[in-house]
């Protein structure tokens, strides 16, 4: 079975999983202002990869996958809350072809909604009661680390758009990068599934590694396509990066190596959404060799961690599926 193949055929399992979070007995108002609209965002969840590979970790380290569901859904719930906030500061309008939540039901009930998605973020963990009290204790540091991480790396990205920072390194890029996603879209779900699965400190780290850098290369790559992907399918998310503004790895390396990066940095600036202006953006990223870069640097990361991780585990189904995640992660940027 490909990588893609198992997420398209268990994704509609995990999406049943995350609904019944919000299939609660309350009264009708609090389900209409707070958990049906929730459950409508929380259903457009994409390919469910966070929870999945979760699962993959624990049965990569021998054990049992069906064992993780609570803490799987606690990181699809926290990549729910953060869409929703991340869709306000942006102020976005779609989110996958869908209006925001924001937008069909106003930024009140919206951020709201937000603050609950997070809440069951510890929730999910502390009910699951066929986890021991010193292992949920364990799960929750891990998800509280990565909340934390992931705000500051969000912290980072909105000030330096607020303060017009253009003066960035690649250092500081990957620094936010890895906060900002690579926390919750790859280290933190496989650590937490390795742990619970029973796996050793060391199969705990590598995983963590692992995760690390796929995830930063799932980031990375995002970038790429959002300037390079197909714009029907984009539709107003393509070269939306460039419009607002984004310190991207692309944009940092143009800006440290063009000679045009006054016209770049002033593009950048301006929030423009003429697309003779995105295109003349990404000719002199493209001229800089910054998509390249990009591309090789993603590439690079995901073949070191691919290599540490073959040698440190445990030659089975569920460690051939996450090295297939890497290869699915770098084959959408070519």
């Amino acid at each position: 079975m490909s990588f893609l193949t198992y997420l398209e055929k268990n994704s509609p399992r995990i999406s049943e999983l995350i609904a019944n979070y919000f299939r609660v007995d309350t009264n009708e108002d609090i389900k209409r202002y707070l958990y049906a609209p929730l459950a409508k965002y929380s259903s457009n969840g994409g390919k469910r990869h966070r929870p999945l590979i979760c699962e993959l970790a624990a049965g990569a380290v021998g054990g049992d996958p069906t064992k993780v569901s609570a803490a799987a859904a606690a990181i699809e719930h926290f990549h729910t809350a953060a869409l929703i906030h991340d869709d306000i500061a942006d102020e976005s309008t779609l989110r996958r072809g869908e209006p925001c939540l924001h937008i069909t039901e106003g930024l009140g009930l919206a951020i709201n909604a937000g603050d609950l998605a997070l809440s069951q973020v510890t929730g999910s963990v502390l009910d699951d009661k066929s986890l021991s009290e010193s292992l949920r204790i364990r799960i929750l540091e891990e998800l509280v680390e990565m909340t934390t991480r992931t705000i500051e790396g969000q912290a980072l990205d909105i000030g330096w758009a607020r303060d017009g920072r253009f003066d960035l390194t690649i250092d500081d890029y990957l620094q936010m990068a890895k906060r900002k996603t690579a926390y919750y879209s790859g280290s933190t779900p496989l650590a937490v599934g390795a742990i619970i699965g029973g796996g050793t400190e060391e199969q705990i780290a590598v995983l963590r590694d692992f995760g690390m850098a796929t995830g930063l290369a799932f980031q990375i790559q995002d970038d790429l396509l959002n300037l390079t992907g197909n714009k029907e399918l984009l539709g107003k998310d393509y070269r939306s990066d460039i419009t607002e503004g984004k310190r991207t790895l692309i944009a940092v390396h143009a800006l440290m190596h063009s000679e045009q990066n006054t016209e770049l940095t002033a593009i950048l600036a301006s929030h423009t959404t003429a697309s003779t202006m995105l295109a003349c953006a990404v000719d002199i990223m493209e001229a800089a060799g910054s998509l390249e870069f990009a591309c090789d640097y993603a590439t690079g990361l995901v073949a070191v961690a691919k290599a540490e991780m073959a040698d440190k585990l445990e030659d089975n189904e569920y460690t051939k599926l996450l090295l297939q995640m890497a290869d699915f992660f770098i084959e959408r940027m070519r």
